[in-house]
């Protein structure tokens, strides 16, 4: 948009006049950061209004992205760069006395996922829009998100993450658009006077869901798409209920938007885990008929204008619900809803563990969502009966909907979707030939690929600018839309003075980030350490226990030879646990208690440091990641789907430490065998190690003593405080047959870091290494993803070609 700085000023004071009635000299930061996402809004609000105008008279098809997380990180900046008014802004308040950067540190890190699964679903959004393809997302505005990240004595606590106490200014609360969504009851089925089943419901619960609306902003584009969020509230009628039966319905139905991912280890937890996926998709599904309903068109053409994106499992109650309004409330019969219905849906899959494979109880599905349970049963009975005639009882077993007393949502999501895919080449065919193999046999064209992206705009023009300074200097600004233009960086990979200047830059970055250690930790760091960071969810496969066995080894190293020649080290983790994943949680504290250990002893010096930041999230992740020299992406080979932090680091220059797992084996294609650091296991040898059962981890134990000291540190009182969870880590691996590898992949690992150690002390290597990453990482941009997905998978309009 056009905004000079006066014209800036003169609203900005004038915002901040009607809205707190007060000038700038008398205002808090709260209050000037208020006022100037409201000004935001009013900025893109004719845009919003356009967009939505555009399409309804263009008639145009939408997609809606259905997702249980939106990790979208802090939206002052990013708005006002996608607007194109970040130095018009940033200038104008400097003039004012204020600074942007302080201001944007008001903003609380939107509480709405927990990893990679949220990530990528905001920057699908903003991709969607910054193409101008029609596209929305649909999910549940959590009120207390996850959890905030505390450790006390080394221990994870987790705490409620209050990130709405001060309001959310870039929503917008639409009481008119609530609709009504069902649990519980009796649902009796009678046929009408034309022959139709009728459901009659009784005694169920009504719950009013309540959307707010937050704009999409395209970057440089007048597209305004909407993030559509739904909110659990008591409903109007319910008002006269009698007091204390008021209060305890209102607490029981608003929890189910208060906490991203309820705990599990219990019924009530997956009760109310059911109760969020059912009710932002009836929601969702609700508001969207709706508003196809205001077009006058034929429910049958239906997939004609809408396409809706199941992203992971825990929307795929979309098919029954979908099929429930087409056939309850819109009069079809099975055949052709069924058909619409599997036009309309696609769904991605996201993981290869089995244990990410919803599923429920039946009894829990039928107590809960009697109407569609009943659905589900015909879905499963109908498709049975259509196996029957192709394929053996064992594979229509292994495939269908119902189970073993379960309703497998993979299952629903794939026999109602005409498109299933994967989100790197490698988890893609692993789900063809492995996880999926029956489905694929059953269905090979509904299966594709579609390999992960990231928005590059976020994670390196906006958090690291710098290098973006730098990169435009040299190819220009056009990146910021084409962002395969980075390829162009390539030709300098042999440029003393340029690749100084990145090591420069780098420099700039890993100070930023020790100034901000030291500020939250009180640990100084040394910057011409080398920065190995692993920041991620907490998961056994994700291992970040190898990591710390390979620590503890250089710190035992370095105490029976002080002079070892071992390249300085600043070791940083970021990252959260379930907080029913006992294991993983004891992970975090054995990292905590060797930090203390490490850090604190004299011997060691600045040589090796441990920094594990709590509560890790978007805003903490756009300050480590271009202070990263080394990319830790060590998952078990086969287990992790793609990873789009690896895409991260490699965009701001790190090298990657990686298995052959998830995208890294892309990374790998793209920037040669030379500019990627490769260890371990590949998903071959794991899948020959499960068929034979060859695997011994104690031999490894046994054999390696560098490894065997390490391990017995685990209980011998090496690490003070971790006696109990030493012990149990230690079981893990040698009593109960290290179920992701570690020791079997430990010597490689170690022999992989022995190379990170000799490359970087050649300073220009490396940074031609970390050049060659930068420029090849522009494939990995979602721009490119969702263009993918519009054009093979929703079939959509965008203003980009792809390629």
């Amino acid at each position: 948009m056009e905004l000079t700085k006066e014209q800036f000023k003169a609203d900005f004071e004038r915002m901040l006049s009607d809205y707190f009635t007060m000038d700038v000299e008398k205002s808090d930061l709260t209050e000037q950061y208020v006022t100037l996402g409201k000004l935001i809004g009013s900025y893109a609000a004719k845009e919003w209004r356009n967009t939505n105008q555009r399409y309804l008279e263009k008639g145009e098809k939408q997609v809606y992205y259905f997702s249980m997380e939106f990790l979208l990180g802090r939206m002052l900046k990013s708005n006002l760069f996608n607007l194109g008014i970040l130095d018009t802004v940033r200038a104008g308040l400097k003039e004012m006395g204020m600074d942007l950067e302080a201001l944007e540190q008001v903003e609380l890190d939107a509480g709405l996922g927990n990893g990679g699964l949220g990530r990528l679903a905001a920057c699908f959004i903003d991709s969607m829009a910054t193409h101008a393809i029609p596209g929305h997302g649909n999910g549940i505005r959590f009120k207390y998100g996850l959890f905030r990240q505390k450790f006390v004595n080394g221990y994870q606590v987790e705490l409620p993450e209050n990130w709405l106490r001060n309001g959310n200014v870039w929503e917008t609360r639409r009481l008119n658009k609530a609709v009504n969504v069902r649990f519980y009851g009796n649902v009796r089925l009678e046929k009408d006077a034309s022959g139709h089943f009728v459901p009659h419901y009784e005694n169920e619960e009504i719950v009013l869901a309540v959307p707010y609306d937050t704009p999409v902003i395209g970057y440089g584009d007048n597209t305004v798409n909407t993030l559509r969020l739904w909110s659990a509230e008591m409903p109007l009628e319910d008002a006269n209920t009698e007091y204390h039966a008021f209060i305890q319905q209102q607490s029981r139905i608003e929890s189910i938007s208060e906490v991203l991912y309820p705990d599990d280890s219990n019924y009530e937890g997956r009760l109310l885990r059911l109760k969020q996926e059912y009710f932002f998709v009836s929601a969702g599904i609700q508001s969207i008929i709706r508003t196809y309903k205001k077009r006058g068109l034929p429910m049958f053409n239906l997939a004609e204008k809408v396409a809706i994106h199941i992203n992971d499992t825990h929307p795929a109650l979309c098919v029954p619900e979908l099929m429930r309004i087409l056939m309850d409330e819109e009069g079809m019969d099975w055949e052709p809803a069924w058909d619409v219905t599997v036009k309309v849906l696609s769904y991605t899959n996201h993981t290869i563990m089995s244990e990410a494979l919803e599923s429920w109880p039946t009894d829990m599905m039928a107590q809960l969502l009697p109407r569609i349970y009943q659905i589900i049963c015909e879905i499963d009975r109908r498709y049975a009966e259509d196996m029957a005639r192709l394929y053996d009882w064992d594979m229509i077993e292994r495939t269908r909907v119902i189970s073993g007393g379960s309703v497998k949502m993979a299952h629903l999501a794939i026999i109602g979707s005409h498109s299933i895919n994967g989100v790197a080449k490698l988890h893609t065919n692993i789900l063809k030939e492995k996880v999926l193999r029956d489905f694929y046999h059953i269905f090979p064209s509904r299966f594709n690929n579609k390999t992960n992206g990231i928005t590059h705009r976020r994670w390196l023009l906006l958090s690291n600018e710098p290098l973006r300074s730098f990169i435009d200097s040299k190819i220009g600004k056009e990146w910021a839309t084409k962002p395969t233009d980075l390829k162009m960086l390539e030709p300098f990979r042999r440029d003393e003075n340029v690749l100084r200047q990145l090591a420069e830059i780098k420099q700039i970055n890993k100070q930023r980030l020790a100034d901000y250690i030291r500020k939250r930790t009180g640990l100084a760091v040394w910057t011409d350490a080398i920065f190995d960071v692993q920041v991620k969810r907490f998961h056994a496969y994700k291992r970040q226990l190898l990591n710390l066995l390979h620590i503890l080894s250089l710190y035992f190293k370095l105490k029976d030879d002080p002079g070892a020649d071992i390249y300085p080290r600043v070791f940083i983790f970021g990252g959260k646990a379930a907080p029913s994943y006992t294991y993983a949680k004891e992970i975090i504290k054995l990292i905590n208690a060797a930090a203390d250990l490490i850090n604190h002893d004299p011997a060691v010096r600045d040589m090796l440091k441990i920094v594990f930041i709590e509560n890790y999230g978007v805003s903490l992740a756009e300050r480590i990641i271009p202070a990263a020299d080394v990319s830790e992406q060590i998952s078990l080979a086969s287990k992790e789907a793609s990873g789009t932090s690896n895409m991260k680091f490699m965009l701001n220059g790190a090298v990657t430490l990686a298995t052959l797992d998830g995208a890294n084996v892309e990374i790998r294609d793209l920037v040669g065998e030379d500019n990627i650091i490769l260890f371990g296991l590949t998903d071959q040898e794991v899948f020959q190690y499960y068929h034979d059962r060859s695997y011994h981890s104690y031999d490894y134990y046994k054999k390696n003593p560098v490894l065997h000291r390490v391990l017995d540190a685990l209980i011998d009182g090496s690490i003070p405080g971790v006696q109990a969870e030493g012990r149990d880590i230690f079981d893990s691996l040698i009593k109960y047959g290290d179920e992701f590898f570690v020791l079997r992949d430990f010597e490689d690992y170690a022999l992989a870091q022995k190379k990170v150690d000799m490359l970087y002390r050649d300073p220009l290597k490396w940074q031609e290494m970390a050049l060659i990453n930068i420029a090849n990482a522009g494939v990995f941009s979602s721009d490119y993803t969702v263009l993918r997905y519009a054009a093979e998978i929703w079939n959509v309009n965008s203003k980009t070609r792809l390629f």
